[in-house]
């Protein structure tokens, strides 16, 4: 998950994701993913791609601050945000 773009000369947060993450076949897993804003910065979509063969991706869901969730069809029930509120916590659980 990445944040919109900042003008050059600008401060910005930090994206905080795991470098890998371990799951285990039929269970629940967290994806992480924070981003820890400066004064006056607020989150307003967070999109979530699976990255394929080739380099290739496929969007798998996009949370947004005023339209709420969105997951494809190929993961609708199986993804689910982790935590209410603000988009900082972009983390989102993928289930079985």
């Amino acid at each position: 998950a990445v944040p919109s773009p900042v003008p050059t000369g600008c401060r910005s947060g930090v994206v905080e994701v795991e470098r890998s993450v371990t799951a285990v076949l039929g269970q629940d897993v967290v994806l992480p993913c924070r981003y820890r804003a400066q004064e006056q910065e607020q989150v307003e979509q967070v999109t979530w791609l699976k990255r394929g063969p080739a380099g290739h991706s496929a969007e798998v869901a996009v949370l947004h601050r005023q339209h709420g969730e969105h997951v494809q069809e190929p993961y609708a029930g199986r993804v689910l945000r982790r935590a209410d509120g603000a988009l900082e916590d972009g983390a989102i659980v993928l289930r079985n």
